[in-house]
């Protein structure tokens, strides 16, 4: 389902029927959904909506994103760990994030352009290419005992530079392989397997570093990512719908995307709204500095660890149960409140004394993450014309890595202020406040249904 530009159903909440869905992916013809199935009953209503897997285009995505979701983590771990042990320094490893950080952000907006004028399956194929090559490079260095700093960053960079060409190329093409009513149960499966990896990752290279050491953790990536090209590869071809000649992708196609969410209010207001969500209520810049002064008692190093764990195993979970709200119709209503409760549940934890209502409250700000996340997503893939997907994701991406880095700045001056507990509390409060301003204020968000 897409917008047409030319109309104002953005701001009047409802977009229009398209059908640009891929029949190649399982999709009925013209992009219309598969005749209703009968109501699921029993404890079929509450568990994750697998509609989408029955398409072989995007079972073939997903698959090819759980795969990789659990070997890029075990890259994600063994960079600072192999950094740290050469450096023995913390303060390298924050600036080997920063050199990842960059490249993400510029490569992520152009990689968006760059998805709009070309056909998104060969994009994939050449960065997935491009990741797993890095993958191998990271290897060799280990396996050599090369323990250069500079090339870890450089390897970084260059991995990062891929993966944000890569990002809205992979999430620009869920709209093309399954029918507008299916896209937040799309998009659920796959942030569950992605918030999946980020859990069972870490875990399992903390296990096989002892065993089997750094070099085989980035061979195990790689050999994942060999998995990923060829479920890409077998995708149907995904060149632009408008069929006309591609027009570049250079800066004035990435300001054009940036142009084209300012002109969609339904699109700005849900880049708001995560904005919202992440700047003012992410508390995780305080979660060390918690663990060694509210929850002491419990174990500081049992607290830090919990508390970085909380919110992804109830995205999972959210994830889980995900047909408890996967067929909703008011993509913008789920957003706001998902956004409130996040709030909501961020404040809770701000005033938890004990460690375990601590980590029950981040659960739930996990859970509604997830869906918050899900319905986002269905926004801008229904709302938008696929001439601007890819943009709109390359932006997606930027809003998504940079938000919490401004969340760690603000939480953390306003711990050093005001103490950890009131300032988690104070910005989960600020977001609740904001977020029904905004509903308020201004209520194309509040009234899209699609």
């Amino acid at each position: 389902m897409s917008v047409d530009t030319s109309q104002s159903s953005t701001d009047s909440g409802a977009a229009a029927p398209g059908g640009d869905a891929e029949a190649g992916g399982g999709a009925a013809p013209g992009g219309g959904a598969e005749p209703e199935r009968p109501a699921r009953s029993g404890w079929r209503r509450w568990a994750m909506d697998t509609r989408p897997l029955r398409r072989p285009a995007y079972r073939r995505l997903w698959t090819s994103t759980a795969v990789t979701s659990v070997g890029s983590q075990l890259t994600a771990v063994a960079v600072p760990k192999q950094i740290y042990d050469i450096t023995g320094s913390s303060a390298w490893v924050g600036y080997a994030s920063l050199a990842g950080l960059v490249p993400l952000v510029v490569f992520a907006l152009w990689g968006g352009a760059i998805a709009d004028s070309m056909d998104r399956r060969k994009l994939l194929l050449v960065t997935n290419t491009g990741i797993a090559v890095t993958s191998l490079l990271f290897w060799a260095q280990a396996v050599t005992g090369l323990d250069s700093v500079p090339v870890l960053m450089l390897l970084l960079a260059l991995q990062q530079a891929f993966f944000g060409l890569n990002s809205p190329a992979r999430s620009a093409s869920i709209a093309r392989l399954v029918p507008a009513d299916e896209l937040p149960a799309a998009n659920a499966l796959g942030a569950t397997v992605m918030q999946t990896g980020s859990v069972a990752g870490p875990m399992l290279a903390g296990a096989l570093i002892p065993l089997i050491g750094l070099p085989e953790l980035y061979l195990i990536d790689a050999v994942a990512l060999c998995v990923t090209v060829w479920a890409v590869l077998r995708l149907p071809a995904l060149p632009p719908l408008s069929g006309k000649a591609a027009q570049g992708a250079g800066l004035r196609q990435v300001v054009a995307g940036f142009r084209y969410i300012a002109l969609h209010k339904v699109l700005l207001l849900s880049f708001l709204a995560d904005i919202i969500a992440m700047v003012l209520g992410m508390p995780r810049a305080l979660f060390p500095q918690l663990a060694a002064e509210t929850y002491a008692p419990y174990g500081e190093g049992l607290a830090l660890g919990l508390l970085f764990a909380a919110i992804p195993i109830g995205a999972v979970l959210g994830g889980l149960l995900s047909g408890t709200f996967s067929r909703a119709r008011r993509h913008g209503l789920m957003v706001i409140v998902s956004v409130a409760a996040w709030g909501a549940a961020i404040a809770g934890f701000g005033l938890s004394s004990s460690l375990w209502v601590a980590v029950a409250f981040l659960a739930v700000a996990g859970v509604a993450d997830m869906v918050s996340m899900v319905f986002r997503g269905a926004i801008l893939l229904s709302a938008a014309t696929d001439e601007m997907r890819g943009r709109l994701q390359g932006v997606f991406t930027v809003v998504v890595v940079g938000g919490p880095r401004v969340a760690d700045v603000l939480h953390g001056t306003a711990g050093s202020a005001f103490g950890a507990p009131a300032a988690v509390a104070g910005g989960g409060l600020l977001v609740i406040a904001a977020v029904l301003v905004l509903a308020f204020v201004s209520p194309a968000l509040r009234r899209y249904t699609i």
